[in-house]
């Protein structure tokens, strides 16, 4: 298991320049779509406060481990949205926490859809624990040394919405930064590299009768030296209480999700991924658990089913 391990470690540091996926994933970002895009930010008209915790690779040691908290809300006028986002993204021996500020400015049309321009701003720490790597070569100088620094974030992305329509354009960080083992640069001797990611998402609501809508919906990640990877998946809401589904990824997962509207304002959702990549057989799926809180302006307020 450790040289699996050890895999994983050298294929996101780049030691051998591969360029792979380097943002967090979650499936069930349809629920949370401000950590994708920041123009989502305020969209639901509410102050929004969510939780998601991914546990990735169950089996396999030091797998990825994810948890965000986010807060987002609009202006009374529903013009402006604000957000801040921090997570922390565990991987064997390296570990990102970050912090995001988001806005998001609001144009309505008359048909009831808006049209949003989003920003987001901050920092996150990469750290890297390279002397606890287990070495044939205990004198290897490219782990000699651990990474401790500071990246910085900025991202845009415009998102379009009706009540029962979505799409959004983002890159959640035009920083492409270069990491050495002691500083962060724009351009240096390189340990690793982070790339800009492009996000694509779209979905649609469909009335099957008085109880059941079906939501489809696909999320396109693209970065530079990887395959273009599509997220398919469908939702189908019964009574707007409770919504199965399912996704899939390419090259990487099956997913087989579930959400429950508690109340009016809690929401709780659970997903699970089945690795269909050659990691297989080293692991026993991916766990994922979504919590959702919403506080309408008004006390007594009900608010309106949103499906997304």
């Amino acid at each position: 298991m450790k040289q699996v391990l050890a895999v994983i470690t050298c294929l996101i540091l780049g030691l051998a320049d591969v360029r792979a996926q380097q943002d967090a994933m979650y499936s069930q970002y349809m629920f949370n779509m401000m950590g994708v895009n920041p123009a989502y930010a305020g969209s639901r008209g509410v102050l929004s406060a969510t939780a998601l915790y991914r546990r990735q690779w169950v089996g396999i040691e030091g797998a990825p481990e994810t948890s965000t908290f986010s807060f987002d809300m609009a202006t009374r006028d529903n013009k402006v949205g604000l957000g801040i986002q921090a997570f922390n993204d565990k991987i064997g021996i390296m570990r990102t926490t970050g912090f995001y500020a988001t806005y998001a400015y609001r144009i309505r049309f008359e048909n009831e859809g808006s049209l949003a321009i989003g920003l987001q701003g901050g920092l996150s720490n990469f750290r890297a624990d390279l002397t606890k790597v287990d070495l044939i070569d205990e004198d290897d100088q490219a782990f000699s040394q651990n990474i401790n620094v500071l990246l910085p974030c900025f991202g845009a992305g415009i998102y379009y919405n009706s009540d029962r329509f979505y799409a959004g354009f983002s890159i959640p960080n035009l920083v492409k930064s270069y990491l050495r083992k002691d500083a962060v640069y724009y351009r240096a001797d390189v340990v690793a590299k982070k790339y800009m990611h492009f996000f694509f998402i779209a979905g649609y609501v469909f009335d099957l009768n008085e109880d059941l809508k079906l939501k489809p919906s696909t999320l396109v990640k693209a970065v530079r030296g990887a395959p273009v990877q599509w997220d398919i998946n469908a939702n189908l809401w019964i009574r707007d209480v409770i919504s199965v589904g399912a996704s899939y990824r390419t090259g990487d997962a099956i997913c087989g999700m579930a959400e429950v509207q508690i109340n009016d304002q809690f929401r709780l959702g659970y997903a699970y991924d089945h690795t269909i990549s050659k990691l297989v057989k080293y692991n026993q799926g991916t766990h994922e658990i979504m919590l959702r809180y919403e506080f309408g302006w008004e006390k007594g307020r009900v608010l309106s089913p949103r499906y997304f």
